[in-house]
């Protein structure tokens, strides 16, 4: 039976980018996508930001290797054609309400090693966003956007390059132990691995299983998002965010200018129970109007038209506030290699989450 080092189920950035450095390391490596094509899912349904650390626990792997992956992020994207800029971030307060978690914001970047970071008044927001409302804000000039799509296509060349065994439309519908690793069975495939990564995004909870891991659950959670209209892209320069939420359920409704020149407005946050259903139930286009307004007060929904969805592969439901990234070799399983709960910031984490994981595949054969 046909064996290989290393299996990666999920073909999305973060599974892309550890088979590249998996196969980097030597390792004969094997992509198993679900869908037809690399980065279907949550890869491509986000806002695209570069995140320079700002929000995580100090200490926690999605503070590590956010600070990590925009450093790599930064290096990879010239050198592979990836459309990007570090175009910078103002989280802006605009009332008085707001200037206290700007403050308590500024405190954890600084903690996290993110000293860029720095409060502003309102006259610089002015010059970098002359229709924004604030009072306060702060600057973050290590924040960026890249185009998502022309990420997973380069960290698809790069796994080719590198003799990655890129297989597309084959979902994993069956594992079994075997002497040396484990029996992986798609509807077209069935061969060994000796290691099993597991980047499934939102099915990573159902693979996992599947491979006789441990048991967790993937929570899905859709993010909404609408555009200003063509006409009104111009009144936005860059990236605008509110303060986060004090609830941790999310960043809040921001402004993004994508590399191409449109403007998003999200994303909303709701937990569901399909792990693929981006359209059924979605907001009406009034609802973006009051987030818009707290940012753009000059929004009306003339200025609004509907945008893309995504959703997140989270490790918490909405009764808890955070869950770090699962990456780690399986307490279960030894034969499995957990990349699993990465929501943001895993785009930009997604370099660095393939170098813990290659560096985890290799402490394992040494």
């Amino acid at each position: 039976m046909v064996s290989v080092d290393v299996a990666v189920i999920g073909g999305g950035v973060t599974g892309l980018a550890a088979a590249a450095a998996l196969a980097e390391r030597g390792a004969s490596v094997c992509l198993l996508e679900r869908e037809a094509k690399p980065g279907r899912a949550t890869s491509t349904h986000n806002s695209g930001v570069i995140h320079a650390g700002l929000y995580y626990p100090t200490g926690s792997l999605k503070a590590q290797l956010c600070i990590e992956g925009r450093d790599r992020l930064y290096q990879f994207c010239p050198r592979h054609r990836v459309p990007h800029a570090r175009c910078g971030k103002l989280v802006v307060a605009s009332d008085e309400h707001e200037v206290e978690a700007l403050a308590t914001l500024l405190q954890k970047a600084h903690a996290n090693g993110v000293t860029s970071v720095m409060d502003v008044d309102p006259a610089f927001v002015r010059d970098k966003e002359p229709n924004v409302r604030a009072v306060a804000a702060l600057w973050s000039p290590d924040t960026g956007i890249l185009e998502a799509e022309a990420l997973v296509k380069a960290l698809e060349h790069l796994c080719q390059d590198r003799e990655v065994a890129l297989v597309v439309g084959a979902p994993l519908i069956g594992a079994e132990p075997h002497a040396d690793g484990i029996e992986l069975v798609t509807p077209h495939e069935r061969f060994v691995a000796r290691t099993v990564v597991n980047a499934a995004g939102l099915y990573a909870d159902v693979v996992s299983a599947a491979l006789g891991a441990q048991a967790f659950t993937i929570y899905p959670c859709r993010g909404e998002y609408a555009e200003l209209a063509p006409a009104r892209r111009a009144m936005v320069n860059g990236l605008v965010y509110p303060p986060p939420h004090a609830s941790g359920a999310g960043l809040g409704v921001h402004l993004a200018k994508t590399t191409w020149g449109t403007v998003t407005l999200g994303p909303t946050i709701h937990y569901q129970e399909s792990k693929d259903d981006y359209e059924g139930g979605r907001l009406a286009l009034d609802a973006f109007v009051e987030p818009a307004q707290r940012l753009l007060p000059w929004v009306t929904i003339k200025d609004l038209q509907p945008g893309g969805s995504g959703i997140r592969a989270k490790l918490h439901g909405p009764d808890k506030k955070f869950a770090d990234f699962l990456i780690e070799r399986d307490p279960v399983n030894p034969r499995v290699i957990q990349a699993a709960g990465i929501d943001s910031p895993g785009l930009t984490s997604c370099l660095a989450v393939a170098e813990r994981v290659a560096r985890i595949w290799a402490e394992g054969t040494a």
